[in-house]
């Protein structure tokens, strides 16, 4: 490695070696606008570093490589991503490089650094979009992790949306120079984005660093505002967390309000409700952005935006990023334009055409690579899920039916998008970011559809191979995505959900239609057949069914009214239904599978338990020894009855935290005014988690949660294993993730153990 390229030093013969993104910032610092210091790995390096690995040999000459991709191969693009991505990670960087680095780094006297990846191509409008696959990564500065930092930085280019989109897009890899952009990652007290055009300038603003916003974990404060400087809107954004450095020498810790994500850079502090309705920018500040978009607009014209943050040690406003004119698409608009972002619910990027739906009763036949647009999607509207390849919706939230089912099916979704369907229109042509809910306009002419390629469930056991004592088990639904998970290293199915499995064939038919003998064979046929195909692809692997929950109006039947309620307690009015299912499942048991175990939904009362376990025991199914009969612990009741629960004879319990969060805060999941209250990482939530582990654990019966608490907020996974949760089950994505996160709180466990010996 010759040397680094400083900012303030770039000349424009230097482009190609430092990417368009920091050649963009060193034109703003070497014309006096304040822009934060760093430096440049130059393209030359990567291109070294990889020649040394023999990826070029591997790009190249393998029959399997992504140039003879077949890119409806999910199977084939995950296994050369997974392989090249692995050859950069256990390598090793040269000693000398990293010494450079940190040197340099060091005179910032930063504890943390942020590594920016910049690369540079013939296209500017493919800059923006591999640009926008490449993602930012933090690290402590010394010289472990600034070596691991860059293997990171310079694997993300083999990753399967990137060689995907390549592919896709024409490129060939040997001819993007990518360079990484170091910067010292100072704390931020607020920072937030800008868009300049034509007609105005639209601002978003958060506390604390840039990744909330970009992530798309907040909704930042919302400014729009004309060129002459004349606020026309201006909106409190939903600011619930900030992202902050972490000191160098702080202790872990588990308190209410602060969360540490993967990174040990840095931290999540959860907002305080007086900082969530206040703005983020003081009037001072928000004259200083326009003061210098003003600057910008003389010298770039309208059209630019920029990242900025205000640092927490001198009040001082930085870019940290800018997108200049000329690396922009003509008709490529900002997420902010037309006021349109959600939250993202369901990861993958994706390009496509928009089918905007205000008719809840219309369900068309949706044209190729349609990304379907509507006010809210229940659990009827699978089949047009099926046929979709992206999705919008303007209320729900991340824990809705549609949300769940996206993140099972591999849909990249976007929830809480607001006024979507008024503002987005038949026909546009769309970008959407399932990972941070940014909702783009594109030029679409020049690109094919980016298929949401990184399902990061698939192909990730290579990377889980320490055993751990606590059970990963995935939710699951629907058969389609059987056999992209059954090799996964998983303990089992946590939770088939029956409502979402038969939906395609229960659609909004009456159930009455089982009193006609021909349609009830059909449908007999139907269910045993969807339940068949778990039990054959997942045995000997347990596979925790959930039996009906009949809470949809759009399956309700005559005899059972919406006014009776869900879960159990309609097994008691009606238990046709519930005897149809169970004899269902002792006929897969019949036929040799023995790994199908029940959890009764929704339970309010012991009484319920009974008349459900007696019309089990009629069934034959309690004779069978390896049949287990669990219950749901969502329902508040649960808590203080859980005792006679066990002596009444239930055998496990698996949490629902999404009924649990909502019948304890009385929260509706679905209405927006509230979303902002049905936090899993409530205080009154997590100590009633606990309650029905530790209970459950002082019974000597096993405890599951198979709510979403654990793939929205990993984190509290920790405090799950030490008190004691047997499994853990989550979505297909987040396996990779919450593996990680159990092996870390158990290794923790290990650890504190060992030194309490020690000390002892």
């Amino acid at each position: 490695m010759e040397r680094l390229y400083w900012l303030n030093q770039i000349k424009h013969q230097d482009q190609s070696q430092v990417g368009d993104k920091a050649f963009n910032l060193s034109r703003l610092l070497q014309h006096g606008y304040p822009v934060a210091p760093g430096f440049v790995i130059s393209a030359d390096v990567t291109r070294d570093f990889l020649l040394n690995l023999n990826t070029e040999t591997l790009i190249t000459d393998l029959p399997y490589s992504e140039l003879h991709l077949d890119i409806n191969n999910w199977r084939q693009l995950q296994q050369v991503a997974s392989s090249l991505r692995q050859e950069i990670m256990t390598a090793n960087v040269p000693a000398a490089w990293v010494e450079v680095i940190f040197d340099a780094a060091s005179q910032w006297q930063a504890n943390c650094l942020i590594f920016r990846p910049t690369v540079a191509i013939s296209s500017k409008t493919a800059i923006e979009n591999l640009s926008g696959l490449l993602e930012s990564q933090v690290c402590w500065c010394n010289v472990t992790d600034i070596a691991a930092s860059l293997k990171r930085s310079w694997s993300q280019l083999f990753r399967a949306r990137s060689l995907l989109y390549c592919q896709q897009a024409g490129i060939d890899l040997r001819q993007v120079n990518f360079g990484i952009l170091v910067q010292p990652l100072w704390e931020a007290t607020k920072s937030g984005l800008l868009v300049a055009n034509s007609s105005g300038l639209e601002i978003q603003a958060n506390w604390g660093l840039e990744i909330a916003i970009a992530q798309g974990e907040v909704n930042g404060d919302y400014y729009k505002i004309k060129p002459d400087g004349t606020i026309l809107e201006q909106a409190l954004g939903d600011k619930i967390l900030a992202y902050k450095v972490k000191d160098c020498y702080q202790a872990s810790t588990h308190s209410d309000n602060i969360i540490e994500p993967e990174s040990s850079c840095l931290i999540t502090s959860l907002l305080d409700i007086s900082e969530q309705q206040k703005f983020a920018l003081s009037q001072d500040e928000l004259k200083e952005l326009l003061k210098l978009s003003h600057q910008l607009q003389n010298e770039l014209g309208t059209t630019f935006s920029y990242k900025w943050i205000i640092l927490k040690s001198n009040e001082t406003l930085y870019l940290t990023q800018v997108t200049l004119p000329e690396f922009t698409a003509s008709n490529s608009l900002s997420p902010l334009i037309k006021g349109i972002k959600g939250l993202g619910a369901a990861s993958g990027q994706v390009i496509g055409t928009a089918y905007v739906i205000t008719n809840f009763h219309e369900q068309p036949l949706l044209p190729k690579d349609t990304i379907l647009v509507a006010g809210s999607i229940t659990i009827d509207w699978l089949p047009l899920m099926r046929s979709c390849i992206g999705i919008i919706t303007e209320y729900g939230g991340l824990t809705s039916h549609a949300a769940i089912l996206a993140r099972e099916l591999g849909i990249p979704a976007v929830v809480n998008a607001n006024k979507a369907t008024e503002l987005i229109k038949n026909g546009d042509k769309l970008t959407i970011n399932g990972d941070n809910g940014e909702i783009k306009y594109v030029e679409f002419s020049t690109l094919s559809p980016l298929k949401n390629s990184e399902q990061s469930f698939i192909s990730q056991d290579a990377s889980m191979q320490i055993a751990t004592a606590t059970q990963l088990m995935v939710n699951l639904s629907q058969t389609n995505v059987i056999e992209q998970v059954q090799s996964l290293p998983i303990d089992g199915v946590g939770l088939l959900r029956s409502e979402l499995m038969v939906t395609s064939f229960i659609n909004e038919q009456n159930l009455n239609i089982l009193h006609n003998q021909e349609r009830r064979a059909e449908f007999y046929a139907r269910w045993y057949e969807q339940i068949l195909q778990f039990a054959k692809a997942f045995t000997p692997r347990p596979i925790f069914y959930r039996s009906l929950d009949l809470h949809s109006n759009k399956i309700a039947t005559s005899s059972l009214s919406q006014s009776l309620g869900r879960g159990t307690f309609s097994y008691v009015q009606n238990s046709e239904i519930f005897e149809f299912e169970l004899d269902i499942l002792a006929q897969v048991y019949s036929d040799g599978f023995d790994n199908l175990r029940l959890i009764l939904p929704f339970v309010r009362s012991v009484e319920e338990f009974i008349f459900c376990r007696q019309k089990v025991e009629k069934a034959g199914l309690t004779r069978i020894s390896q049949f287990e009969l669990w219950i749901m612990a969502e329902v508040p009741s649960v808590l203080f009855m859980l005792p006679e629960y066990i002596k009444a004879g239930i055998q496990g319990i698996a949490i629902g935290t999404n009924d649990l969060t909502q019948l304890l805060l009385g929260v509706d999941r679905e209405l927006l005014q509230l979303k902002h209250t049905l936090d899993e990482r409530n205080p009154a939530v997590m100590r009633a988690i606990r309650q029905l582990i530790e209970t459950a654990r002082a019974y000597k019966i096993p405890c599951s949660i198979c709510g979403q608490a654990p793939v929205l907020y990993p984190e509290i996974i920790d405090q799950l294993v030490q008190w004691g949760i047997t499994s853990i089950s989550v979505e297909p994505e987040a396996i990779l993730r919450t593996y990680r996160a159990i092996a870390r709180a158990e290794q923790r466990i290990i650890l504190e153990a060992s030194r309490q010996k020690i000390t002892d």
